[in-house]
């Protein structure tokens, strides 16, 4: 990587097929953002300018922001820092976590990490909730009989959306781009026969308009900025999303496309706007002719799904790398195409982010409610990642800090102005990503705290191997068999070899102490997977390392270890796994709140045997009892 973070290995965009694949999944959140982020915006703007001033402050502010947050921001900066390809504000903390740093700033990096994690989460409750309610809410603008059909068709979409999730989306995958390039040119369209009939809109361009409006809403500002923001919704997805195009084609889909269809669609909602004040109650949906109401109605109803199938694929991928480095529990993660490894499920997200979208659909029955839940989860997300970016400019890039303070600085100055400003939100809904990313925050804070006990102690105050095989001289009866011990830590005698010799008497020809280590990479090469050493008598230390976009598969590693001198038949080895019960101990090493949800979160943990994808048949666990 070099001072600017760009890789030598950057695929160029070669052809419009990837450009129109980041339409599609990239871009759906943000790209749906003008059903509701111009009406809201609007409503939360003061009295105290006049009708046209408060229209061109409204638009100028939401052109500036999708030039600020998203095109110099994302786009331009943050996207350079990409972990061997790899975006995302796991892969950004996993770079930061690679400099020598202190304890306290090592986990100063890790709860940033963590609390962006969670507040995504959150972003992914909210997102379908409001996307398709205010797709479906066009209904209303048709016939305002319709209004009580609202929240039970956005429901049975939703549930269709979720059920769907565990076939796969490598079908309604090669679809989307071609349908999100349909609704972004119908966007740009209406937006510019808009601003064709008032062209006095396009003085919105001037950001001094903007700053008018701010400065002469006084605190109230904040509200208007908590309402702007969520014209921006979805640009953490242009990062996260960067290892499944490239950051070319991402950047080419924002600049050639997306960005000047946004712009010239608020524009044209403007120019609604100030020639009908009234078409304010729902100036999306008022912008297209009569005739064009029912299929603009349903396109965006489509464009909706198509934005909520890629924010719940989204926390699905997030899950997965959550799962490999240690912030959150195994589970099972299934892989839905033959051919394309990122397309996965995970039954137990899947579930719970139902039941949160359909609680939230029914509990605030409408788009307008919704927005004022809407936006704290990203603006704190968003915050978390200047932190972190600003961590890798200085000691990775090593940019000096006269560059790196002023621009990160402003820009979390920006980050921190909005969060502020969603806070407001609190009574009006925003209590609910804040407690939804709160529970969050505290599973895996649990998680992490606990699993460090559980380590110390099983390998603490463990035998250590090298005196052990010293006195092993008048070793037990040895079975022609190879037995493979699965240990977190190499260096001391596994629980498992210590109770088969206790209680059997015995110990194996060969015996390999195996640790997996999940990377801070996205992927090692299949020739980096393996290393052997022969320790003599039997004994041999391997160390497997994969990245924490891969799954673990220790037969497959071991097959590799031939070329290293360790030859497994797979039909005659045994991998022996400790089964640890954890049990609250008199002097805990967790408070007692943190010990019993701990034990809990163990408890629904997926079994090694399945998450290391070792043969059921020729597994052994001994169990023990752990105190925690």
């Amino acid at each position: 990587m070099s001072a600017g973070g760009e890789t030598v290995t950057e695929k160029p965009v070669r052809n419009s097929a990837l450009v129109v694949g980041a339409l599609g999944i990239v871009y759906g959140d943000i790209g749906t953002s003008p059903i509701y982020a111009f009406r809201e915006s609007l409503a939360a703007a003061p009295g105290s300018l006049t009708w046209p001033e408060t229209v061109l402050g409204v638009a100028s502010l939401t052109l500036w922001v999708l030039i600020i947050v998203v095109t110099i921001k994302y786009v331009l900066l943050i996207m350079r820092a990409d972990n061997r390809g790899e975006g995302g504000i796991l892969s950004l903390a996993a770079l930061a976590l690679r400099l020598k740093s202190s304890r306290g700033r090592r986990l100063f990096m890790i709860s940033l990490a963590i609390i962006g994690v969670a507040l995504f989460y959150g972003d992914g409750l909210i997102t379908p909730a409001i996307s398709v309610l205010s797709a479906v809410e066009g209904l209303e603008v048709i016939a305002p009989s319709f209004q009580p059909y609202v929240v039970p068709c956005a429901v049975a979409i939703l549930v269709g959306l979720f059920l769907i999730q565990s076939h796969g989306t490598a079908l309604v995958g090669r679809l989307f781009g071609p349908i999100m390039v349909v609704w972004f040119a119908v966007l740009a369209i209406l937006g510019l026969i808009n601003v064709i009939e008032e062209p006095g809109v396009l003085r919105a361009i001037n950001p001094v308009h903007g700053l008018t409006l701010l400065a002469a809403g006084g605190w109230k500002a904040l509200a208007i900025l908590g309402a702007v923001v969520l014209t921006v919704t979805g640009a953490e997805a242009l990062y996260a999303d960067m290892g499944h195009f490239g950051r070319s084609p991402i950047r080419a889909a924002w600049l050639r496309f997306v960005l000047p269809a946004l712009a010239l669609n608020y524009l044209g909602q403007a120019s609604l706007v100030l020639r009908n004040p009234g078409a304010a109650s729902d100036p999306f949906f008022l912008q297209a002719p009569a005739w064009g109401l029912i299929p603009l109605v349903v396109l965006a109803t489509i464009a909706t799904v198509i934005a909520s199938q890629a924010v719940i694929s989204g926390s699905f991928s997030l899950t997965r790398q959550a799962i490999q480095l240690d912030y959150v529990p195994r589970m099972e993660v299934r892989h839905t195409s033959a051919t394309e490894i990122g397309q996965i499920y995970v039954p137990r997200v899947n579930w719970i982010l139902m039941i949160g979208v359909l609680t939230l659909v029914l509990g605030f029955g409408s788009s307008n409610n919704l927005a004022g839940a809407y936006g704290i989860a990203v603006t704190g997300t968003m915050s978390a990642t200047t932190i972190l970016a600003a961590i890798v400019a200085r000691h990775l890039w090593n940019w000096s800090w006269l560059v790196v303070l002023p621009l990160f600085g402003a820009l979390l100055g920006i980050d921190l102005l909005f969060f502020g400003s969603t806070l407001l939100k609190i009574p009006n809904g925003g209590w609910f990503p804040l407690l939804a990313g709160g529970m969050a925050i505290f599973v895996m804070a649990t998680w992490r705290r606990g699993r460090k006990v559980v380590y110390e102690k099983l390998y603490g105050e463990g035998l250590k191997l090298e005196p052990f095989l010293a006195r092993l001289e008048a070793s037990p009866m040895r079975i022609a068999r190879t037995a493979v011990f699965m240990t977190g830590d190499p260096t001391v005698v596994p629980r498992a070899m210590l109770h088969n010799m206790k209680h059997n008497m015995v110990l194996h020809e060969r015996n390999v102490l195996l640790r997996v280590i999940i990377e801070d990479l996205p992927h090692v090469p299949p020739d980096q997977r393996i290393l052997v050493e022969r320790l003599g008598k039997g004994f041999f230390r391997a160390t497997v390392r994969y990245g924490y976009m891969q799954d673990p598969n220790v037969p497959a590693a071991l097959e590799a270890a031939r070329k290293q001198g360790l030859a497994t038949d797979m039909m005659t080895t045994s991998f022996f796994i400790g089964r640890e019960t954890l049990i609250p101990s008199s002097r805990p090493g967790l408070p007692f709140w943190q010990e019993r949800l701990f034990i809990a979160l163990a408890a629904t943990a997926m079994n090694a045997t399945a998450f290391f994808d070792i043969p059921p048949g020729q597994v052994v666990e001994m169990g023990a009892q752990v105190e925690i």
